[in-house]
């Protein structure tokens, strides 16, 4: 115990310097509460506000997709590079060290596989799984448009709930609907949606006309999904247009792990989204890099 005699009295009060209040750097996430920000705060990065996910949570409705035949040998040496890794807990209780630092995005909807009707999704994963796992944000697909368009939002909003119950941020992720159009239109709708109902950021496509509407009418922050593979340079101007144009960053998966050069790949897509490169300066790294290994 300290002895109560010997107790100095406080001195620097600095009463001529008020106090700050620094506002939260995300977009509209400033009056979320403390532990909200944190596990955000893990997922982008504060200096550039932007954050490159590692996508490989295909396997929970497809099987071992291309590239994701062995986590273990193809994944791991790309970790790295990311600031996030989006899985789902069966990948990440059995392969995912728990020494790495970065931060984890859970898949928690589910249901069906690529045999069956895909928007017929449920929640999968407990809310006590993701705290016992400690992860950053869970994940759960939106299907607007869809068959059961109404029950996955209603997936989502439950998530939402009890994840502001524990601190744990929800993403939406958009799934384009059967008879939606693929355009500026459908994803200010499915975007919004979600961010109306809740959402702390989403995952959506990029499109080559209007994709800046698409984030400026989305009051929370959009992350890139990545899509199909396609060539290298292609990829990486995709990117770059979507971080110019509003994303707050990327979630790539095939066109990060199914490149003739991964590690090379993720590190290229890095440069563009925190240090703003151009795609022909990234491109170049990316075969530096690639000559390299």
């Amino acid at each position: 115990m300290p002895d109560v005699d010997e107790l100095k009295e406080g001195k620097k009060y600095y009463t001529d310097t008020p106090q700050k209040t620094e506002g939260f750097f995300l977009k509209g996430s400033n009056s979320l509460d403390w532990g909200m920000k944190n596990r955000l705060g893990r997922i982008f990065n504060p200096k550039s506000g932007r954050t490159v996910m590692l996508a490989i949570d295909h396997g929970y409705f497809q099987g071992p997709t291309t590239g994701l035949e062995r986590i273990d040998l193809n994944i791991m040496p790309l970790v790295p590079y990311a600031d996030t890794l989006m899985l789902t807990r069966g990948i990440l209780r059995t392969i995912v060290p728990p020494s790495i630092s970065q931060s984890i995005v859970m898949r928690v909807s589910g249901g069906t596989s690529i045999l069956k009707e895909l928007s017929n999704e449920e929640i999968a994963v407990g809310i006590e799984d993701s705290i016992r796992m400690n992860v950053s944000a869970m994940a759960v697909q939106v299907f607007i448009g869809g068959e059961y368009e109404r029950q996955s939002i209603i997936n989502m909003t439950r998530m939402v709930d009890q994840g502001t119950r524990y601190g744990i941020p929800t993403l939406a992720v958009t799934a384009v609907g059967k008879d939606m159009a693929r355009d500026a239109r459908y994803f200010r709708l499915a975007t919004r949606i979600c961010a109306e109902l809740g959402a702390h950021y989403v995952k959506s496509y990029y499109i080559e006309e209007g994709f800046e509407t698409v984030t400026a009418s989305c009051p929370v922050p959009i992350v890139m999904a990545g899509g199909k593979k396609i060539p290298e340079k292609d990829a990486l101007k995709m990117a770059y247009n979507a971080v110019q144009q509003g994303a707050s960053g990327v979630d790539m998966g095939r066109n990060i792990f199914q490149s003739e050069s991964p590690v090379a790949m993720i590190q290229a897509v890095k440069a563009i989204v925190h240090e703003n490169e151009t795609p022909e300066k990234a491109f170049d790294l990316y075969n530096t890099l690639k000559r390299e290994q």
